[in-house]
């Protein structure tokens, strides 16, 4: 097991990586009450439902079911989650169990958020992406259609069990959108990461175990970092944001559920490494280096045939990561090293949005 700790005070908690890391005496010893509302979607119940709740045969357990997909990261399906804590009389003393990938774990993070102003939540991730990435730091919330999580909070789980087994099941397209989180932490922070990613991601895309884990841990202990020192993204941590602003653009433009997130982010990085060049930091190799890396992890790297410039503005304009109405940007001096870019001239953005659409 590989056990890592992210130090927030009093909301501390920790990251355990592993195979088969779900066990009763762990969640009994997570686990303060009697009620728990285990909350995963379809996909993931027929899969790992029964597994997980016979962890819990010592708890009045309750579960509810989601629908998969992007499209049902709303109110309307959140509001499933408090219908039914609130049908079982579930009190403040009461655990919420996210099972399943991010859309799963950002909503359930929410639930607890505002459930009787706050009750405690665990993380189980079951997708790549879930465990190096939207697990970890406490963000939470759900979409609209005018933006995506533009609806949400800050609220930090008990502890984040990342199920390496798990990830046997998860579908090649899916591997690949967890792998573009990876390929991120490496581009805004770990020169070193990126190179090992780089020599090792034929080995990441065959779900070689030893690998994942060791990315796992890294991606992780990243992000960790970040949020130890800027819990509600004042400054640094608007940084593991590199590519999203564009991606946020696409998914928004194709009322999601149509391309998974590290799909988006993936072209949102090779826009941000364009962008960088333009700029004068990237040479073009950097950028040819960032565009090969993600296709070779099977990810996109231009925007969707059809999507022109005034699509990406639209929805940049309103992306919860602009000030004041400026499209804040996150770029690159050098690979492994990003930065915060809050003055970006329009006709360079349209430029190279503009070269990169089909």
């Amino acid at each position: 097991m590989r056990a890592l700790k992210v130090d927030l005070g009093e909301r501390s908690y920790p990251i355990e990586i592993g195979p088969d890391i779900v066990s009763s005496e762990r969640l009994k010893a997570l686990i303060a009450g009697r009620q728990v509302l285990l909350v995963t979607n379809d996909t993931i119940a027929a899969l790992y439902l029964d597994q997980v709740r016979s962890e819990l045969n010592d708890f009045d357990v309750v579960s509810v079911i989601l629908p998969d997909g992007e499209e049902y990261k709303k109110l309307e399906t959140l509001d499933q989650i408090y219908t039914t804590a609130l049908t079982h009389r579930f009190s403040r003393n009461a655990t919420f169990i996210a099972l399943g990938g991010g859309v799963v774990g950002d909503m359930v993070g929410f639930a607890a958020a505002t459930y009787q102003r706050g009750v405690p939540f665990i993380q189980i991730p079951t997708t790549l992406l879930a465990q190096v990435d939207s697990s970890v730091g406490g963000k939470t919330g759900v979409n609209h259609p005018l933006g995506k999580n533009m609806i949400g909070s800050f609220y930090q789980p008990l502890a984040v069990l990342i199920d390496t087994a798990m990830l046997e099941t998860l579908p090649p397209r899916e591997v690949s959108a967890g792998l573009a989180e990876i390929i991120k932490y490496g581009l805004l922070g770990d020169f070193d990461f990126l190179s090992w990613t780089e020599v090792n991601i034929d080995e990441l895309k065959a779900k070689n175990k030893e690998y994942l884990a060791e990315a796992i841990e890294r991606a992780c202990q990243m992000k960790a970092n970040i949020v130890m020192r800027d819990e509600l993204e004042g400054d640094i941590r608007a940084l593991l944001n590199l590519g999203h602003t564009f991606g946020h653009a696409i998914e928004a433009h194709l009322s999601y559920g149509t391309w998974l997130h590290g799909e988006a982010v993936s072209v949102g990085m090779v826009l941000a490494s364009k962008l960088s060049h333009h700029l004068g930091y990237l040479n073009e190799a950097d950028v040819r280096k960032v565009i090969s890396l993600c296709e070779r992890a099977g990810l996109p790297s231009k925007p969707p045939k059809g999507m022109v410039v005034e699509d990406f503005i639209e929805h940049m304009a309103v992306d919860k990561k602009s000030i004041d109405g400026r499209i804040r940007l996150i770029l690159m001096r050098a690979l492994g090293h990003a930065y915060i870019e809050e003055s970006i001239e329009t006709d360079a953005l349209f430029s190279v949005i503009a070269s990169c659409c089909h």
